[in-house]
């Protein structure tokens, strides 16, 4: 019988704060836009549930690498859109070097580096 799977959500899970700051990067976004943004990059394969993504990007505001301000949407509804900060670049610099390290290690053990 096969080992079971993880679900994308726990697999996810690790690297949420990175997608997000990274699709800031990009601009103010609302919630809805950054998790299109993150299932169109990934081509479908990640999937950013709602339950998932607004606790992250009040944590990333607790923190400060992220803000947040209440405006209309081009469709005139009220949005809150979020912007990555200084320190949250900085964040997402050291995020990325660690990720980076992490697959690294995860390829030599796999022999692919």
């Amino acid at each position: 019988m096969p080992a079971p799977r993880k679900s994308r959500n726990e697999l996810l899970a690790g690297t949420m704060d990175l997608l997000i700051l990274r699709t800031l990067t990009l601009g103010r976004l609302h919630g809805y836009a950054i998790a299109r943004h993150i299932e169109r990059s990934s081509e479908a394969l990640l999937r950013v549930a709602q339950g998932s993504l607004y606790p992250a990007l009040e944590r990333l505001q607790r923190k400060g690498w992220v803000t947040s301000t209440w405006t209309r949407s081009p469709t005139g509804r009220r949005a809150r859109y979020y912007t990555i900060t200084a320190s949250g670049r900085r964040r997402l610099g050291q995020k990325i070097s660690a990720f980076d390290e992490l697959a690294l290690a995860i390829a030599r053990v796999l022999g692919r580096a």
